[in-house]
Formats: C-alpha cells, structure tokens, sequence
C-alpha cells in the first residue's frame, strides 16, 4: 500500500524531465527495497520459528517413536541442541543462517539444503505453469467482459470471485472426482508426465485469474476513459485495437503491482495442491515436517517462499520505476 501511495504521489507530483534528471536507475529505492526485503526474511524465519516451537508436542517424543530406553529421550535433545533454552536456539539458528548453514533434518538426517533442491523443481514448474495459464485467463475474460457490454462484464466479475473465494483444496477435489476418477482423462497422482500437471495447474490457476482479472479489468475500465484513448478512438481506430493495444497495454503497469502477493500465493497453493495431487514437491516434504515437527526443513520452506516474494516484488517495483519515470524522483 505505502508503494502505491509513493507511485500515486510521484504521478501527481514529478514531471518526467525531473525524473529523468535522476537517472535511469533508481538505486536509492533498491537499497531500500533490498533493507525491506531484509527485514521481511527476517519476519518470516522468526515467527515461524517461534510458532514451530509452540505447537504441543516434544521434538524427542516424536523422534524416540516407539523406541523408548532409558535415556534415549536425554540423548536426542543433546544430539540437536533441544535442551538449550529456545532464546539460545533461536540465536543459534540465526548465526548459521547467517553464514549460508540451513541446518540438518532431524528425521532423515541430511542437510536441508540437500533436500530442499531436490523437490523444489517440481513446485516450480507447477507454479510457473499456473502463472502462465492464470495470466492468460485473467487477460481472456477481462478482455472479453470489457466488449460485451454490462451483463458479460457482471457474470464474470461473479465467475472471478468464486476463483478467488474457493479454497484450492475443493476445487482440487472437484476436478479429481470429475476428471480422474470419472472420466478417467488424467491421472490420479503423482507427477509422470505433462498429464499429470494439467489438473493440478488449473487448481492452482483460478485463484490467480480471479485476482487479477478483476484488477485488470478496473485499471482497463479507467483508461478507457482516459483522453489519450479517446483521441485515438476519434481517430476511428476499431474498438478492439484500443481495449487491446492501448488500454490493455495500460493496465498491465498496475497489474505488476500485485506480482508479489500472487507469486506468494502460488507458493502457498502449491503445497495444497501437490497434497491434494499426491505430487512431489515443498508441498509433501513440508506436510511431513509439520507433522514430524522437523523444525530445520519448515523453516527453510518459509524462508524460501519470502525470498521468491521479496525478489519478484523487489524487481517488480525497480521494473515499474524504470517503466515510469515519474517516479524517478519518490524518495
């Protein structure tokens, strides 16, 4: 919000010639933006760690099983540490976070590193697909309502908010029972295959085209009444051509602003969605370390999904600066 505030100020206020008095790179609002960033990694390791460590439940409990020798207990929370005192802990993490150190997984024994690389691909293509197919539908349906008139535009503004208002998990299961136990078009599970992604790209798709369906279709509304277009509508240019070439071309400037938020929500979806699809991918291996309280591998998961959002919103907001020379200026 403060963002689209300091854009909103910079556009009343900043003519393009003093922004480009400023030059072309804006390298005050990166190194604020990379401070931000910082700071929101932080925010994120922190409370889940704490959160993590508030769930009932002992850490030894789980790891012990059914095992339970006298002093076994005794020797894990030594083995990791887990008698400290959780400030120590806490502390602890954050200096070998700080050298590049993500830890060790209590249950499989191997570095977190090792086995995030090994499924964070799979959650990858899974979002990036979505991405690709959410954008499309959101642009389709914002197109299409802005050029049938006032009941189109209704009846899909209702079909973006139930895209947005489902829970992924239900629409996941609707397109299983349909599809995959129904029809038999797909399969059930697992990841072999392209397939294997299409119902689980739709699942995590909607949600995105819902969002930003509307958002397009708001900014797209406004500059259609903007005097530029009505210049060129004048000019007797087809209606089709300005709500594609000039309003739509607009309205995608605002439309990066919502970039982070919607790569983190595909991240998020992903670990639903691969639970749901039985998929490989940070959604499976972080069900189980919820579940087995394998603190090291969840925190590497939250902090993975805040780095993807600090980049995109970080490049995203240079990109928009660079874009727009208006806000060359905004401190």
């Amino acid at each position: 919000m403060t963002d689209q505030l300091e854009r909103a100020a910079a556009t009343a206020g900043t003519t393009p010639v003093a922004a480009g008095r400023r030059g072309i790179f804006p390298w005050g609002r990166i190194l604020r933006r990379l401070g931000t960033g910082i700071l929101v990694l932080w925010a994120a390791v922190t409370a889940a760690f704490f959160v993590l460590r508030a769930i009932p439940g002992s850490i030894a409990d789980i790891l012990a099983g059914d095992q339970n020798y006298p002093g076994l207990k005794e020797a894990i929370n030594a083995e990791w540490g887990l008698a400290d005192p959780v400030w120590l802990q806490y502390l602890q993490y954050l200096g070998r976070l700080v050298t590049g150190d993500l830890g060790t997984s209590y249950v499989q024994r191997r570095p977190v590193g090792d086995i995030i690389a090994g499924e964070v691909w799979s959650t990858v293509e899974l979002a990036l697909a979505a991405l690709l197919l959410g954008v499309v539908l959101a642009v389709a349906l914002s197109v299409f309502s802005l050029r049938r008139g006032r009941v189109a535009r209704a009846l899909i503004s209702t079909v973006e908010l139930v895209f947005t208002s489902v829970p992924v998990f239900w629409v996941g299961i609707l397109l299983l029972t349909a599809f995959s136990f129904t029809l038999q078009w797909f399969p059930v599970s697992g990841a072999n295959g392209w397939n294997s992604l299409v119902l689980p790209t739709i699942t995590l798709a909607l949600p995105t085209a819902g969002v930003l369906g509307q958002v397009l279709r708001e900014s797209m509304e406004r500059t259609l009444g903007e005097p530029f277009v009505l210049s060129v509508r004048a000019r007797g240019v087809a209606p089709g051509v300005v709500l594609v070439r000039h309003a739509l071309k607009h309205a995608l400037l605002p439309a990066m602003t919502l970039a982070g938020s919607i790569v983190g929500g595909l991240l998020g979806g992903a670990v639903i969605t691969e639970t749901v699809f039985g998929r490989p991918g940070l959604g499976s291996i972080t069900l189980r370390a919820v579940t087995n309280k394998d603190v090291p591998v969840v925190l590497a998961v939250v902090l993975f999904a805040a780095l993807i959002y600090v980049v995109v919103s970080t490049l995203l907001d240079i990109l928009y600066t660079v874009v727009d020379p208006r806000l060359r200026g905004t401190r």
